[in-house]
């Protein structure tokens, strides 16, 4: 493979000296940039997007002509994997994903079956082997995978929810049978994230996007173990590094001392929590990433410039800070605004790796 020519994400990721704290944003490749949305006018529909790997490619690579990011993330969804389970994925306009056969008993839990990763996912294999061929080593290449509780969510649910009253219920009513899905699905974002990792994958990230609406206990678990488990199946080592492993749980700031207690490398923490708190709770276990609030590139350039300098006093001084934002940048930003954060962190951030 090509030597990589900038690899502070992966340093700091580990919590190695950089000198400047590294960055990137999550959606990065995404509708608030033009060029995404004529790429994707060009594909035709978002899972066409998807299921392309040279248009996948060319989306995941525009914010880095853009701008001077730190890395570059696999552009996918996190329900490939259901779809591959066979859920029959499909997007309705204003109501976003939703699936044809939910799964809400056991027969449907039954019926579901481990995805064959080079053929019913194979184009995110394809993506991501074609992503970092034209990489060309400019940056490190993030995969992913959504939770298993937070694709179960959506699997029993039959796509979004305000209130989880069918997944909830079935937790409450029926906690061997959600441990039954939990575990199929599990099984299926390991050997998913591993195949990415043998792709050429330089990192991954799992996204428990809906944890932090479950119950202390009810999160670690339906949760967080499950998250545990896949920490514990990964392959930590490829191309001669350690392929570092971010868990990100969306409200999740109750959990941050056992969810770095799973043996992951970095924890994501959305903007409800400081860093400084953050760091204090963690220690030096684990690096940790975020967390600017993605309503700040509403502001002004000199507003966003105020924040990105707090939340890196926040974290202060050494290795173990990737800067992004608390979520994934809103489709109404400024492409402007987006380039004048990505500035301020280099800018700002080199006084705090002397």
């Amino acid at each position: 493979m090509t030597e990589l020519k900038n690899d502070r994400l992966l340093r700091a990721l580990l919590r190695e000296p950089v000198d400047v704290t590294p960055v990137w944003m999550m959606r990065q490749a995404g509708r608030y940039l033009p060029e995404y949305r004529a790429t994707r006018a060009k594909a035709g529909s978002f899972m066409d997007l998807c299921r392309n790997p040279e248009l996948a490619c060319e989306v995941t690579l525009q914010p880095l002509d853009r701008y001077p990011l730190d890395a570059a993330i696999l552009f996918s969804d996190i329900l490939t994997v259901p779809d591959a389970m066979g859920l029959g994925l499909y997007f309705t306009e204003g109501e976003g994903p939703r699936f044809e056969r939910p799964v809400q008993d056991e027969a449907a839990v039954n019926a579901i079956g481990l995805p064959d990763m080079e053929q019913d996912l194979g184009y995110v294999m394809d993506a991501v082997r074609t992503i970092r061929r034209e990489l060309h080593g400019r940056v490190p290449l993030i995969g992913f995978s959504g939770s298993p509780w937070t694709l179960s969510t959506y699997m029993v649910e039959g796509g979004g929810t305000k209130n989880f009253s069918k997944v909830k219920g079935m937790m409450f009513d029926r906690p061997e049978l959600m441990h039954r899905l939990l575990s199929k699905v599990t099984e299926a974002v390991t050997a998913y994230l591993n195949a990415q990792i043998e792709a050429g994958a330089q990192a991954v990230m799992v996204f428990d996007t809906w944890g932090g609406a479950l119950t202390p206990l009810a999160y670690e678990t339906f949760s967080l173990a499950y998250m545990q488990q896949i920490v514990e199946g990964l392959k930590r080592e490829s191309e001669g590094r350690r392929v570092p492993v971010i868990l990100f749980t969306k409200g999740g700031g109750f959990w941050l001392e056992q969810m770095a207690d799973t043996g992951c490398d970095a924890l994501g923490i959305d903007w409800t929590l400081n860093l400084s708190e953050a760091r204090r709770r963690v220690g030096d276990r684990v690096a940790l990433q975020g967390n600017l609030d993605p309503c700040t590139l509403y502001a002004s350039p000199e507003r966003i410039r105020e924040e990105v300098g707090l939340v890196l006093q926040s974290f202060g001084h050494g290795s173990g800070h990737v800067f992004n934002l608390g979520h994934g940048i809103h489709p109404e930003i400024d492409p402007d605004h987006a380039g004048v954060f990505i500035q301020a962190v280099h800018e700002l951030s080199r006084q705090y790796h002397k």
